[in-house]
């Protein structure tokens, strides 16, 4: 009876060299995985932190460009007004020698100077006389019927427009043509001339 409990009593063989090499594949496979994981999250991160460095250097261009826009838009209100005084002079009919003269010549070169430290700055002054009528760029105040003209041509510019970089900073106010042959469509990317 005793040989009977000791050999219930005894471990179950086991092959030791199976076990490890099992573990050590299985151990193997979840480094693998793990070590995948990591380094898709390290590319993740990499390329995100590229995507914010691109995003930051561009939102630093446009605020260098377009910082003084609220500033530029008052400025341009005061250009307005410089004209329209140097138009009302020469509109009055008042022989201008004198002193009277050299007001108009101060103001004159004030204008100059407005617009060149204007367009120091990035905002261009555009005067649309002539050209096709663009919504993006031009406000239309009235048409102007003129069978002269082609339909849709500005022929009068109430205030010139400004723009600053490639945004418009204030569109032009003007007057349209209308009733005049139309305007032939220019295929994409071909000047209006070579159509």
């Amino acid at each position: 009876m005793t040989d009977f409990t000791a050999n219930n009593n005894r471990a179950p063989e086991v092959d030791e060299t199976a076990a490890p090499e099992t573990d050590s594949a299985q151990e193997a496979a979840s480094l693998t995985k793990e070590v995948a994981e990591l380094k898709d999250r390290v590319l993740r991160t990499l390329a995100e932190m590229e995507n914010l460095r691109r995003r930051t250097e561009r939102e630093v261009a446009d605020s260098r460009a377009y910082a003084i826009t609220s500033f530029a838009r008052d400025l341009v209100g005061v250009a307005d007004n410089i004209r329209r005084a140097l138009d009302a002079a020469q509109d009055s009919g008042v022989i201008l020698e004198g002193p009277a003269k050299a007001l108009v010549d101060g103001v004159e070169l004030t204008e100059r100077e407005l617009l060149k430290v204007l367009e120091k700055n990035g905002v261009k002054k555009f005067d649309p006389q002539g050209q096709k009528f663009d919504p993006n760029l031009h406000q239309a105040m009235f048409e102007v019927p003129d069978a002269r003209v082609p339909s849709g041509s500005v022929v009068q510019v109430i205030q010139p427009g400004y723009a600053i970089g490639d945004r418009v900073l204030r569109p032009a106010l003007v007057g349209v043509s209308k009733g005049g042959p139309r305007v032939a469509p220019t295929p994409s990317g071909a000047p209006a001339g070579e159509a």
